[in-house]
């Protein structure tokens, strides 16, 4: 038996159901409906009362038991699918994973998953905390987006990176390709509520997230309720002229779902590739030339890559710090943009 505290932070919804789905840790991958079942069973206490109603109150700095069972035996699927390991001893393991790939079984991607991938290679070692279809996993990126992740393979690895990432305090870097450029300069971003700027142009972003009323696979921006997130760009190069194509180094004070593609959407600078968030902002032929901008409107997922991964080993308190290269379809987007600007300057001169 396992159990869970959970701290009702500020301005607690009213519902108890609703405080937790939005307190309790990510890495616990509790759902909302998991959440009512473990009240309804019982399983949630406040001190010595157990709260059995969904629609109890709860306030600002309760702290909350969750009683989990013990995780199911694992019924995914074993399957022998190539990973790029970048790190790996008896507590834990680093991947660079392709786009493309699914973290963990969901409706829809049942398999080929980088879960049964993980399940081959590390047999039973996975930490079985995350439950039954998310052994190991403590963060996850989207199916789109490559990089870097690191899972579980012990239960005291799966609490100690928990923590790491609940408190922040774990080191993620992200490059990205967006429509337009961040700039301090520009009178548009001054006016969008929530965008600001610090020291060296660096944009910073600040809202609540919540998943979207209606549609529910994406998320939405929010003052009030929902979680806090925090997202910092800087612009490492632009392209075009005038300028129209960036590649930011983007890090996160929080890490919530899509945070860095629903946040860089608010501020008008959508991820190229992003069909969920991107819209639909054409590439300007004329600022880009036509080769590439062809080539940005016909890049096929969300141009981002989690570069850099940062942590203090759970077990050994050593700091590890693991960064991953560009991956190829993004490299050969740069150099088409790359080739245009060096075209350009080869005429002016």
């Amino acid at each position: 038996m396992q159990s869970l505290q959970v701290t009702i932070a500020a301005n607690p919804p009213d519902r108890l159901d609703k405080a937790l789905a939005r307190d309790v840790p990510e890495a616990a991958a509790l759902s909302r409906s998991r959440l009512a079942r473990l009240i309804a069973e019982g399983a949630v206490s406040r001190g010595n009362e157990v709260l059995t109603e969904a629609k109890a109150r709860v306030s600002e700095g309760e702290v909350l038991t969750i009683r989990l069972d013990a995780p199911e035996p694992v019924e995914t699927l074993a399957q022998d699918i190539p990973l790029n390991v970048v790190w790996e001893d008896g507590d834990l393991i680093v991947i660079d994973k392709p786009a493309g790939m699914v973290v963990h079984p969901a409706p829809g991607s049942p398999d080929r998953t980088l879960v049964n991938a993980l399940l081959h290679h590390c047999g039973d070692t996975l930490s079985g905390i995350g439950g039954e279809r998310r052994p190991g996993i403590v963060h996850r990126i989207d199916k789109d987006t490559s990089g870097l992740l690191v899972v579980a393979k012990s239960d005291r690895a799966h609490h100690g990176l928990a923590a790491q990432f609940e408190s922040h305090s774990a080191h993620r870097r992200y490059l990205a390709l967006c429509h337009g450029v961040p700039d301090a300069a520009d009178p548009r971003l001054r006016g969008v509520r929530g965008a600001s700027f610090e020291p060296g142009n660096i944009l910073k972003i600040t809202t609540h997230l919540a998943r979207h009323k209606t549609d529910r696979q994406r998320q939405a921006v929010l003052f009030q309720g929902g979680r806090h997130a925090v997202t910092r760009a800087r612009v490492l190069e632009s392209f075009g002229t005038p300028p129209s194509v960036a590649l930011l180094e983007c890090w996160l004070e929080t890490g919530r779902t899509h945070q860095i593609r629903v946040h860089l959407a608010h501020a008008g600078h959508g991820l190229v590739g992003d069909p969920t968030y991107g819209g639909r902002r054409k590439p300007a032929a004329k600022a880009l030339g036509a080769a590439a901008a062809a080539a940005v409107e016909a890049f096929p997922r969300q141009a981002l890559h989690a570069a850099t991964l940062g942590f203090s080993h759970p077990v050994t308190q050593e700091w590890l710090e693991f960064h991953s290269p560009i991956p190829p379809d993004m490299q050969a987007l740069l150099d088409t943009l790359s080739e245009r600007a060096a075209s350009r300057e080869d005429t002016s001169a």
